[in-house]
C-alpha cells in the first residue's frame, strides 16, 4: 500500500462521497509538453528535447492503476491511546482546535496502522491544470455551498435560500481551493501547471487488506 496526503477538508468529501480525483503537480522543470504510457502500463511524462525524439522517462507518477492507497490526514490520540480524527472535530485551520481536548499531529506523521480510509486508483493520466472540467472540479470534491463558486455572479448561497442566485460554478471554486494550497509553493492556478490526474474509488480496510494480499500491521506491536 503507498500513502497519500489530504487537507482535512477533502478528507470530509472523501468521507461524504463527494470526492474521487485528486491532482498532483508534475515537479519536474524540464518536462514541457509530451506524455506516454509505458509497456507496462505506467504513466509517465518524458522529456521533449528540441530533436524532437523522445527521451526516457523522467518523471514517472508515483500512483498507479490499482494501487491501494491509505490516507494520511491530521489526527492525534485521546486520553485511551485511540486514534482521533481532526475532520471529525471540524475543518478550522487552527491545528489546536479544540485546544481544550487534542494535540493534532501533521499528516505527514501518520502512522499507517492509523488509516481508516483506503483507496483504490481507477485512472491516471496527465493534464494542464486548466483543462479542468466542470465535471472533474465537482469529482474533486468542491462543495456548492463553497463561497468561491458563486465568486462571479455576487452571490452566497444559503442553506434557507437554496435558489436566489444562480447555479455554481465549481471550477470557480475548484480554482480557489487549489490556490490555497499551491500557489504559496508556486503553483498557483495562474501558472497552469502540468498535473497528475488521479481517480480513484472509495474501499473498505477488508477490501484493502485482500486486494494488497498482505495482514495489517498489528496495532498493539506498532503503536
Amino acid at each position: 500500500m503507498k500513502p497519500i496526503i489530504f487537507s482535512t477538508p477533502m478528507v470530509q468529501a472523501i468521507l461524504a462521497g463527494r470526492k474521487s480525483m485528486t491532482r498532483r503537480v508534475i515537479k519536474d522543470k524540464d518536462i514541457t509538453n509530451n506524455f506516454d504510457i509505458d509497456i507496462d502500463g505506467s504513466v509517465y511524462a518524458y522529456i521533449d528535447p528540441e530533436t524532437g525524439d523522445s527521451c526516457p522517462p523522467t518523471a514517472i507518477a508515483k500512483y498507479q492503476v490499482g494501487d491501494i492507497l491509505w490516507v494520511r490526514e491530521t489526527w492525534s490520540r485521546d486520553e485511551n491511546g485511540e486514534y482521533v480524527y481532526r475532520t471529525n472535530y471540524g475543518t478550522t485551520e487552527d491545528d489546536s482546535f479544540p485546544p481544550s481536548m487534542f494535540r493534532w499531529r501533521p499528516s505527514i506523521h501518520m502512522p499507517r496502522e492509523a488509516a481508516r480510509i483506503f483507496l483504490k486508483v481507477t485512472n491516471v493520466r496527465v493534464e494542464r491544470l486548466q483543462d479542468i472540467t466542470e465535471e472533474d472540479a465537482i469529482a474533486e470534491g468542491v462543495s456548492w455551498l463553497d463561497e468561491a463558486c458563486y465568486s462571479n455572479n455576487g452571490w452566497t448561497p444559503t442553506l434557507y435560500d437554496l435558489d436566489s442566485g444562480g447555479s455554481p460554478v465549481f471550477r470557480d471554486g475548484f480554482t480557489a481551493l487549489w490556490d490555497s494550497i499551491n500557489a504559496k509553493r508556486g503553483y498557483g492556478w495562474e501558472t497552469n501547471p502540468w498535473v497528475w490526474v488521479i481517480e480513484f474509488e472509495k474501499i473498505s480496510k477488508d477490501e484493502a487488506e485482500r486486494l494488497e494480499g498482505s495482514e495489517w500491521p498489528d496495532q498493539q506491536k506498532q503503536g
